[in-house]
Formats: C-alpha cells, structure tokens, sequence
C-alpha cells in the first residue's frame, strides 16, 4: 500500500493535504482497495461545515457503500467533480483524487492525526 510523506492521515483512512488554512482531504491507498471499484461518489454541496467525525461523503461500489468521515471540523469551499464524474480517478490515483477542500477551523486539530510513518504503522498492525 502507497502511503505519500507529508499528508496527514486518520484511523478513518483519509489523508489531508494541508495549503495555508485550507486542506485537500481524500482516501488512502488502503481505503480505496478496500473498498473495491468505486462506482459512485455522494459528496457535500461547498458551503457545508463538519465537525470532526461526522460524515463527509459516500463511496459506493459493487462491494459496499462506504462512508468517508471527516477529522477536523471545517467547511467546504470546493468540490471534485472531476472524481464525482469518473469516480475510477480515486482507485487508480487516491491520493491525486482529492474529494473536498476544506477551510479549516481549528488547525491544532492536525496534532491529533498521524504522520506518514505512523500511518503506515497502523497498517502494519491491521
């Protein structure tokens, strides 16, 4: 499993990409194999603000629907549909298929996720 250096990542399998007070967030090479061929992408309307934990979109394929859950609070400022067009981009690139950029509200919420290496540690430990 590809696991790319400077992300953030939580337990949930979701990466953040952090660019000033905003993160692209998407899904983990991991999440994306675990879920199967993604068939159909449910994302939030941009506007729409997140607590941390609640669910922030579906991915559904002939396996499961999947839900993806968002780690920091923040709201939506882009979505995309690009991923929500071809929803194949997010199994063949995750982590150049970013699902939602968010604005954040609390940056030290970052503290509580996991680098690089400690992601793949838990991966590791399955």
């Amino acid at each position: 499993m590809e696991v790319l250096e400077g992300l953030y990542y939580s337990k949930d399998h979701v990466w953040l990409k952090i660019e000033g007070d905003k993160a692209y967030i998407g899904i983990t090479d991991y999440a994306q194999d675990s879920v199967g061929d993604i068939e159909y992408i449910e994302l939030p309307e941009v506007g729409t603000e997140f607590t941390a934990g609640d669910v922030l979109g579906v991915l559904e394929s002939a396996k499961a629907a999947s839900d993806v859950y968002i780690p920091v609070d923040g709201k939506v400022v882009e979505v995309n549909n690009n991923i929500v067009d071809d929803p194949s981009l997010v199994n063949s690139d995750p982590y150049g298929s970013w699902l939602v950029l968010v604005e954040l509200k609390n940056k030290s919420q970052l503290e509580d996720l996991m680098t690089a290496e400690k992601y793949k540690k838990l991966l590791e430990k399955g």
